[in-house]
């Protein structure tokens, strides 16, 4: 009787499993899951992504060491004490693999408009990347599930230049050759000519980069003197902006940000003494008065300088009361919309194409007359930050236009016009050495101002044997190494 109780009891317990087994899979299927991805569905990744980590470290190092702002505590980063900075490899080359993702897709289905997008920001994320540290893995970058490549070389930057070049000018002839609309586009709204023009825009910003190590003037007339064929930055309409919005996941960086960490950064005096000498209005949109001004018949922007101790920054000028914070667009206002004065992630605008396009005038390199190049620049600066510009600005001291001084007039109105832009200002001061940029009395960098980030500490373990060769050809894995177009 116990048997077949027992033999009834699995008999049972078998009908149950299988009518539990019945349908399984269709019953933990997630409809909302997104089983094929598609180009659309990568594009908002990549841009955002790379722009957001980009303007992080345009916070934390490029605005700091390019003196357009200082701390007044937690002071290393001002004090050149940078330790390991990884973060911005290692987000970077993370989205370099949706980057690859995105041309191997839109190659596969025939989409060159999603293909010259996907070379477009290959090459600018690369460009940041070999700025920031010289020598890095490119030609066999991303290919560890491809390829199984998981030490990739690190390749000499000047190879790495010469396939940014060629990509982009591959990306222009690319956009525009098909039909298909470019969904999820958060920079451009789909506007495949305005792809076209930031290709070639940002080929004469890397052509300009690479002037003192090599010609560059045939392939700058090239697409300065031919428009229909390499069309670029016309006005700040096409300027590759990132826009941020009220909610998440497209808000500005800083927006989010403790009010304390927000207030550790403040207007630099390099920096305000120059506005302030120029009468400069922009200073407003950098900067706030003194909070101890604030109200009083008198408000005033006084800066800081870079490169305090602690204890000086804290207390300088009487303390923080004294020093002017860091203006409200970039925190509490950064996602308000005042007429069009909004914060935004800097890919390229055209106020610095203008400024390139004066230096390529005035050192011969394309035809043209800098001094009209230097004055849309500045002023299309000005209506890039929404702040109308004096009427005698252009014709004020140390700003009016002269041939003797002309490249340090270019690289400095150039520099304020490039205030919290990322690194780019850093980047095109290493080249130029416009203005001039002096270590600060606590420095912790024998009085030498940083020119590239060091290797992240991982790829001594990771790839040890690829970043030797890398250090041994490009020297000591150190701050103070020039980079390739920087020697």
């Amino acid at each position: 009787m116990r048997r077949k109780i027992l033999l009834f009891g699995i008999m049972a317990l078998l009908v149950s499993v299988s009518s539990c087994d019945k349908n399984f899979e269709a019953i933990n299927e997630n409809p909302y899951a997104i089983l094929n991805v598609t180009p659309d569905l990568l594009l908002p990744t990549v841009i955002r992504g790379s722009v957001n980590r980009v303007m992080d470290d345009g916070w934390s190092i490029g605005n700091i060491v390019i003196q357009q702002t200082a701390k007044i505590q937690f002071v290393n980063e001002d004090r050149y004490i940078w330790g390991d900075r990884s973060g911005l490899w290692s987000s970077l080359y993370g989205v370099l693999r949706d980057v690859n993702n995105l041309y191997t897709l839109s190659d596969a289905s025939g989409f060159n408009n999603y293909k010259g997008v996907a070379l477009v920001m290959k090459s600018w994320i690369f460009s940041v990347l070999t700025d920031a540290y010289g020598d890095v893995p490119y030609s066999e970058a991303i290919r560890g599930k491809s390829d199984g490549i998981l030490t990739p070389v690190y390749d000499p930057q000047e190879q790495i230049y010469a396939g940014i070049l060629a990509d982009l000018t591959t990306a222009n002839e690319l956009l525009g050759s098909t039909e298909e609309a470019i969904n999820g586009d958060i920079l451009f709204g789909g506007n495949v000519q305005a792809w076209r023009k930031l290709a070639n825009s940002l080929r004469l910003r890397y052509l300009m980069r690479i002037s003192g190590r090599t010609d560059v003037s045939t392939a700058m007339r090239s697409i300065v003197d031919n428009p229909s064929q390499y069309p670029i930055f016309e006005n700040n309409a096409d300027n590759a902006t990132l826009e941020y919005l009220a909610e998440a996941p497209n808000q500005f960086p800083l927006h989010t940000t403790r009010v304390g960490s927000f207030d550790e950064f403040r207007l630099s005096k390099n920096l305000a003494d120059k506005l302030l000498a120029f009468q400069d209005p922009r200073i407003s949109v950098f900067a706030r008065h003194t909070a101890a001004s604030a109200g009083t018949s008198n408000p005033i922007y006084v800066g800081i300088p870079n490169g305090l101790s602690d204890v000086d920054a804290f207390n300088y000028n009487g303390g923080v009361q004294n020093v002017s914070r860091l203006g409200s667009l970039y925190f509490e206002d950064a996602i308000t919309v005042r007429g069009r004065r909004v914060a935004r992630g800097y890919i390229m605008a055209y106020p610095e194409l203008q400024f390139i396009l004066a230096e390529a005038a005035q050192k011969g390199l394309i035809t043209g007359a800098a001094a009209a190049y230097y004055r849309e620049g500045v002023t299309a600066a000005f209506a890039y930050v929404d702040t109308p510009m004096p009427t005698d600005y252009l014709s004020r001291g140390g700003v009016a236009f002269q041939p003797d001084s002309a490249l340090e007039l270019i690289g400095t109105q150039k520099w304020i016009g490039l205030f919290f832009t990322g690194l780019e200002a850093w980047f095109d001061w290493r080249r130029t050495g416009y203005p001039e940029v002096i270590a600060g009395p606590s420095n912790q960098n024998n009085d030498r101002v940083p020119v590239r980030y060091a290797y992240p500490l991982s790829e001594q373990s990771r790839n040890a044997a690829n970043r030797e060769a890398a250090v041994s050809r490009q020297g000591s894995d150190d701050i103070n190494t020039n980079v390739w177009w920087d020697n």
